[in-house]
């Protein structure tokens, strides 16, 4: 279990500068035209000087107007000068009608202020009651957690703490998938082993195996299927120890063998009856999910009785259901591509809402080394496994590396550059630039550093250098990477953002002296708490 995570005090939720800023475009917009517009948005420029911040507001609100997005522009920016008053430097109409802010130092002051008194809350939002299970990796339980179920770990851990960020209620879950034909022949595989002989052609062939046997006594004389429930409490406290490793807990590990056990199978076959979905056809059973959004009718049971996966995980999702969550999140291996139409299908025919079930697949990930590819196979013995990663490079970079690309794009995972103690390593990068400004406030001491963070930022008027601007302004974009990477489902939106700090942290200690900077009469206060922030 997860241990209890802190709510972040209700005076800390709302540090979002941009935000705010943002918010009094809106507001000006709104009120110039009488209406609210969907869609405006504060974006940083490509250029410099196209400003701070532009805005898209004048071009949404013209046509409701009936005027010219530029004049509309003129209107909007006579709005946010009287609103924003010192905080403004100048705005500017350009192009088709964007609405450029050039942004006084005063306003960058107060804006590091304000965040760096919301402390570690900076950017996390107010409750929104919206309860979410997240279910990822889900591994089969007959063997050590490869490098590709590891980014399923570090993927899906990383977008439940970011719901969290946003202010969601999130639970996490593992499906325990030990029922199966897969499940028994991993409990031959036991047998073998245990008796000193070959496993089955189609059995599990790792050296685990061979582990696993002599850590269950007896197990020369016990049968498959004793040996096939004993291994998977083993494997699973196994991958719970891995995970653990890599820092991803989950609230609960669900058992697919409690399904049939507590009737939650009998339960949803008798609600698809219940709304017409089932039909019997030479003795199986079938699901009509050709009519809602499936290419074909799906097999629920078998003529000889047996309950197909499918019918297993249609079982599951009605208990997610009657758990009382607002959403749920499926994260899927690629192979399960497939299995996506139907899922929804049969998701809309226990009554489900539609929007509410996500389903995410996760593409392949693949270890590159001196050119080669390893092979990851469970029956084969051709495992890579997280803990040989995290041995190779550390738990660290291997999650950065996990997350730098989208879930739907195949990541290439370079471990000789993993490996790297240069710039061209984005971990090293990144770290690196923790550790000057680590070594920064060591220098400066904690009663230093304390003295600066209760400092009124916005004392003093001298002008910052812009790598204080291009680092402080990057800084603040934080709320909103975090809200738009909680939307997107983007956890890897957030390695990006690292890297960019890194980069503009880079220009900053470059051009800026902290330490020793009040004796230069320069504002040593505001650099600590941008090195703190």
């Amino acid at each position: 279990m997860s241990p209890a995570r802190s709510e972040p005090s209700a005076d800390r939720r709302t540090a979002d500068p941009i935000g705010a800023l943002e918010e009094a475009v809106r507001t000006a917009a709104a009120e110039l035209g009488g209406t609210a517009i969907a869609g405006s948005k504060l974006e940083r420029p490509p250029r410099p000087d196209f400003g701070d911040f532009s805005s898209n507001a004048p071009m949404l609100l013209a046509p409701v107007m009936r005027e010219q997005p530029r004049a509309v522009a003129e209107r909007i920016g006579e709005r946010v000068t009287e609103a924003l008053g010192s905080a403004l430097e100048r705005v500017e109409v350009a192009g088709p009608g964007f609405l450029n802010l050039f942004l006084a130092d005063a306003w960058f002051r107060g804006a590091l202020g304000e965040a760096a008194a919301a402390g570690d809350d900076c950017g996390r939002r107010a409750p929104t009651g919206t309860r979410y299970l997240v279910e990822f990796v889900s591994a089969n339980p007959t063997g050590p957690i490869t490098v590709a179920s590891g980014r399923h770990a570090a993927w899906g851990d990383a977008l439940c703490r970011i719901l969290e960020a946003a202010g969601h209620d999130v639970e996490r879950e593992f499906y325990v998938n030990d029922q199966g034909t897969q499940v028994l022949k991993f409990g031959e595989s036991i047998a073998a082993r245990a008796r000193g002989e070959e496993p089955p052609e189609d059995g599990y062939r790792g050296e685990y195996v061979i582990d696993l046997a002599a850590r269950l006594p007896g197990a020369a004389d016990a049968d498959a299927s004793e040996l096939a429930e004993r291994g998977v409490e083993l494997m699973v406290e196994d991958i719970g120890t891995t995970l653990e490793r890599f820092r991803v807990r989950f609230d609960r590990f669900f058992y697919e063998h409690v399904l049939p056990s507590e009737g939650e199978i009998e339960r949803a076959l008798e609600l698809l009856r219940e709304r017409g979905h089932v039909y019997e056809h030479e003795g199986a059973l079938w699901l009509r999910t050709s009519e809602l959004g499936d290419d074909k009718d799906r097999v629920l049971r078998r003529s000889n009785g047996e309950w197909t996966y499918f019918g297993a995980d249609i079982a599951y999702h009605l208990d997610k259901r009657q758990r009382g969550y607002d959403r749920l999140i499926d994260l899927w291996g690629a192979d399960h591509h497939g299995y996506v139409a139907r899922m929804h299908a049969a998701w809309r025919a226990l009554g489900g809402d539609p929007d509410a079930l996500e389903i995410l697949i996760m593409q392949l990930v693949n270890l590159v080394e001196r050119g080669q590819r390893a092979q990851m196979s469970k029956r084969q013995g051709e495992i890579v496994t997280l803990d040989d990663l995290i041995e190779d490079i550390g738990v660290d970079a291997a999650r950065f590396y996990m997350l730098q690309r989208s879930h739907d794009t195949t990541l290439d995972l370079d471990l000789a550059l993993a490996r790297e103690q240069s710039q061209e390593n984005p971990v090293y990068y990144v770290q690196y630039a923790h550790a000057r400004i680590a070594s920064i406030l060591r220098k400066e001491g904690e009663e230093r550093v304390a003295e600066a963070l209760s400092a009124d930022l916005s004392a003093r008027d001298d002008p910052l250098h812009p790598s204080e601007r291009d680092l402080v302004k990057r800084l603040l974009e934080l709320p909103a990477e975090i809200a738009i990477a909680a939307e997107r489902r983007a956890p890897h939106r957030l390695t990006t953002y690292a890297h960019d700090v890194a980069q503009q942290f880079s220009a900053f200690y470059r051009d800026c002296r902290v330490v020793g900077a009040a004796e230069e009469g320069e504002d040593e206060d505001f650099r600590v708490v941008v090195c703190v922030q």
